[in-house]
């Protein structure tokens, strides 16, 4: 394979649909004030709304990937996409916290069923084994290029229409993922092996395996701070960010409020991630992937740690998007690429699956801890501290990881 056919129909759909994905999933923060401040609900009823959402996320990827594996991977992304849309039709009619945090279990599954779990896998068996890394990186990055758009999109047509009816827009444009469907084939690249085992061995084998259990450990800390970043930070600098100067270069380029520059973050942050996520797939084809990653965590550690400490300024926080936003998925193509190194791709959609539900109960903690946090001190240091210390845990703990394929294992 060479570098001009990488970009094969498979991986192209797979980038739209991830694109389109989290171009929706990464707005959500942006509806943070505007339901508060509709219904005058505290700030902990719509973040648990978000947080179960990331939970139910979570615990819909495992199943997600089994039912790809067992009847299709398109059929998975259907029932993927019209979830997704169900949601956030239903959610556009909820009126009390209870309602949307129930809703949002639909949206979560939602995003479970068309996001990284099912259409990394199918990227994966594409692929061949010399640029698996790469391309897991170039589909991770669409999902970066997604919330580019996604929060000043959503910010954009706040302007024009209420909360709800954008809601409502967002389900159609889930449902055009669908038009990416028949080009998502995929061979099935597995051993002999691999395909006579079943899936039940394969997971009792992965939940007694050491190197397996770190992985799981590890990805905590990615979901606790992409979640809590992505739902509270619009709301944090919007708050607590230094005024922007009207005569300076922010307000030339139409960023006059720090709303609106909350909203800017997010994008530039999955702006810069575009770049780190691809670098990352690179550099996992030629370094040991568990040090790459610990690096990362502990990158990660350093910059949320300088970033709270310093006042906030409408420069810290364009330094501190650009540099998280480099790392920001930068985790997901070298974790997925080590759960296929090592434990093979006839069931890396599953196994994988399990492995984000850690980064999911990760999301669900950051996105709930933040909001009740913010409701019981008026600020979220304590929340932000506890994601720089579970930062550090997670660049400790890959170092142990086994990073060779189970077969060399065994033998």
């Amino acid at each position: 394979m060479t570098k001009a056919n990488i970009f094969t129909p498979v991986l192209i759909a797979g980038c739209v649909i991830l694109l389109l994905n989290f171009a929706l999933r990464a707005s959500f923060g942006v509806f943070q004030l505007p339901i508060a401040n509709e219904f005058g609900w505290p700030r902990a009823e719509f973040s648990l709304a978000i947080a179960i959402q990331n939970l139910a996320w979570g615990i819909g990827q495992p199943l997600f990937g089994a039912v790809a594996e067992r009847f299709g991977d398109r059929k998975a992304i259907i029932a993927g996409a019209l979830l997704y849309a169900l949601g956030l039709v239903l959610s556009s009619f909820a009126v009390t916290p209870g309602q949307m945090q129930l809703l949002e279990i639909l949206v979560g599954f939602g995003i479970a069923g068309t996001g990284f779990g099912v259409v990394l896998a199918v990227v994966g068996r594409a692929a061949a084994p010399e640029h698996r890394s790469l391309t897991l990186g170039i589909a991770t990055a669409a999902g970066s290029a997604g919330q580019v758009v996604g929060a000043p999109l959503a910010e954009i047509l706040l302007q024009s229409f209420p909360w709800q009816g954008v809601f409502l827009i967002f389900a159609g444009i889930i449902l055009a993922t669908l038009l990416a469907l028949p080009f998502l084939r995929s061979p099935e690249l597995a051993s002999r092996a691999e395909l006579e085992e079943s899936l039940g061995s394969v997971l009792k084998r992965a939940f007694v395996d050491p190197s397996f259990i770190m992985i799981f450990l590890g990805f905590f800390s990615c979901g606790y701070q992409l979640a809590f970043i992505t739902a509270h930070f619009p709301a944090f600098v919007t708050e607590m960010c230094g005024p922007i100067d009207p005569n300076g270069p922010l307000a030339a380029l139409g960023i006059s409020s720090t709303s609106a520059l909350g909203a800017v973050a997010i994008s530039v942050i999955g702006l810069a991630n575009i770049v780190g996520t691809i670098t990352a797939g690179m550099l996992g084809k030629k370094f040991t992937k568990k040090y790459l990653l610990a690096g990362i965590y502990t990158a990660r550690t350093v910059i949320a740690a300088a970033f709270i400490l310093l006042p906030m300024t409408p420069t810290t926080v364009l330094l501190f998007s650009i540099s998280m936003g480099a790392l920001w998925l930068a985790t997901v193509p070298l974790t997925s690429g080590l759960v296929a190194h090592i434990y093979g791709l006839r069931y890396m959609g599953t196994l994988y699956g399990f492995v984000f539900l850690s980064h999911q109960i990760g999301g669900f903690l950051g996105v709930w801890l933040g909001g009740k946090m913010y409701d019981i001190t008026g600020n979220y240091t304590l929340v932000w501290w506890i994601g720089v210390g579970v930062g550090a845990f997670s660049a400790l703990v890959h170092l142990p990881i086994r990073e060779r394929p189970w077969a060399a294992q065994a033998a």
